[in-house]
C-alpha cells in the first residue's frame, strides 16, 4: 500500500465515522421531529372534523326556524285582524 492509498483509506474511515456518528443521528432526529409534527397535525385535523360535525348537527334545526318565522308572521297578521275586530266591537259597545 502506497502513501496515497493509505491517506485515502484514512480519509474514507474518517468520513464513515462522521456519517455514523453525526449524519445518521441527525437524520433520525429530524425524521422523529417531523413524525411528531405530522401526528400533531393529525390530532388537530381529527379534532376539527369531530367539532365540525358537531356544528353541523347543531345547525340541522335552522330550516325549521324559517318555518317558525313564517308561522309567526301569519299569526301576527291574523292577530292584528282579530285585535282590530275586537277594538271595533268594544268601541261600538261604548256608544
Amino acid at each position: 500500500m502506497d502513501a496515497t492509498s493509505g491517506a485515502a483509506a484514512v480519509w474514507w474511515s474518517i468520513g464513515l465515522v462522521v456519517v455514523y456518528l453525526v449524519v445518521i443521528p441527525l437524520v433520525l432526529h429530524l425524521a422523529e421531529k417531523t413524525r411528531r409534527r405530522v401526528l400533531e397535525i393529525k390530532r388537530y385535523s381529527d379534532d376539527v372534523v369531530e367539532h365540525g360535525s358537531a356544528i353541523v348537527r347543531n345547525l340541522e334545526p335552522v330550516p325549521a326556524l324559517q318555518e317558525t318565522r313564517e308561522l309567526i308572521s301569519r299569526i301576527t297578521q291574523g292577530l292584528a285582524g282579530y285585535v282590530g275586530s275586537v277594538d271595533k266591537l268594544l268601541k261600538g259597545a261604548r256608544r
